[in-house]
């Protein structure tokens, strides 16, 4: 086989997501427990006006699933350490000769930190053989979060993760290169030297592409930008805009970037916060946008998205999601559109 991921800008067949359960992520307090569900469930609901949502559910959060997620979304029931879709489920891919759908199966070992994720380990391979499709394992420790492409042979990963002692103390650039040819097709790698200050945290992922820089199109890269002195985020962009400026993409075209500026806010109440309009997700017609009760930076973020992408573009409020440790990207994936006559996609799904 010759594997392609798609670029999130091609058709999706549906977007999968995982729905919070109960542990240490959600915070110690009721309040926090059900801003975490209700933000999920908020993300979910924005997708389904441009198409289907699949919501993998622990059995122990079953009937709080079935009560707040509409109707119209599926469920599929497996156990869950976490709630992270974009990092531990499968990253899919086609082989654009025969049509057939497949799925990446990165080795998941939580960021690299150690805790326990025996469970979320195992949902990439649980939803390929729910779909029926083509499993593609892979021994890189990956996740879909460290990771963008334009479709055309061009992957955006970070010197951090990849190359993370924690992940893969074995790792040169030239292996992780050609794991990232045979599995997602990619001829040509873009390494950027870091993500941003709070991904450093503990709950940080230690620098993923996807709240840094992506793909508005090939040749196109959208970018976060911290204009604030204050912030420690405007010491570490300079680098990682030389690495873009500095690169060419599988075509052999230079990048044109395109700033997406974060919005006013440098702090939460455990620091400075990695606020990014870059974490959203392209659905088909539209962008789920991050929003962060900024109206004049939300609104320029929204503009930015409509232009770049020519798409309808919805924010939703992701100040829960990042107080969590991620954003709007990092908690769902998208499942490309493959030919009908394929016959891959999974009989009676959403």
């Amino acid at each position: 086989m010759a594997w392609r991921m798609p670029a999130e800008t091609d058709p999706h067949e549906r977007i999968w997501m995982a729905f919070p359960r109960e542990g240490e992520v959600m915070g110690d307090s009721s309040a926090a427990r059900e801003s975490t569900y209700a933000a999920w469930t908020a993300v979910a609901h924005a997708i389904l006006p441009f198409e289907p949502v699949t919501m993998v559910v622990d059995p122990t959060e079953r009937e709080r699933a079935r009560r707040m997620l509409s109707a119209e979304i599926e469920i599929i029931e497996a156990p869950l350490n976490d709630f992270w879709m974009r990092d531990f489920g499968p990253t899919f891919v086609i082989d654009d000769v025969t049509g057939e759908l497949g799925g990446v199966d990165w080795i998941f070992n939580a960021w690299g930190q150690g805790a326990d994720c025996a469970d979320d380990a195992l949902i990439a391979a649980r939803i390929l053989d729910e779909l029926g499709v083509t499993r593609v394992p892979s021994l890189l420790v990956n996740e879909g979060g460290g990771i963008h492409v334009d479709g055309e042979g061009t992957v955006l990963v970070t010197e951090t993760v990849q190359l993370d002692p924690d992940r893969n103390p074995w790792a040169t650039k030239e292996r992780v290169e050609a794991e990232l040819t045979r599995t997602i097709g990619t001829t040509t790698a873009i390494w950027l030297p870091r993500g941003l200050t709070r991904d450093y945290d503990e709950l940080g992922t230690r620098g993923h592409v996807d709240i840094v820089a992506t793909f508005a199109s090939p040749g196109r890269v959208l970018v976060h930008a911290q204009h604030d002195p204050e912030h420690p985020d405007h010491a570490v962009m300079p680098a990682i805009y030389d690495a873009l400026r500095d690169a060419t993409d599988a075509r052999g075209r230079r990048l044109e970037l395109i700033e997406l500026p974060a919005p006013a806010q440098l702090r939460d109440e455990e620091g400075f916060v990695d606020y990014s309009y870059v974490n959203h997700l392209v659905v088909n017609g539209g962008v789920i946008a991050c929003g962060f009760d900024d109206a004049v930076a939300d609104a320029r973020a929204r503009e930015a998205l409509a232009e770049a992408y020519g798409r309808e573009v919805v924010t939703v409020d992701a100040r829960e999601i990042f107080a969590r440790g991620g954003g709007i990207h990092c908690i769902t994936q998208q499942q490309p559109a493959v030919p009908a006559s394929s016959g891959t996609l999974a009989e009676g799904g959403a």
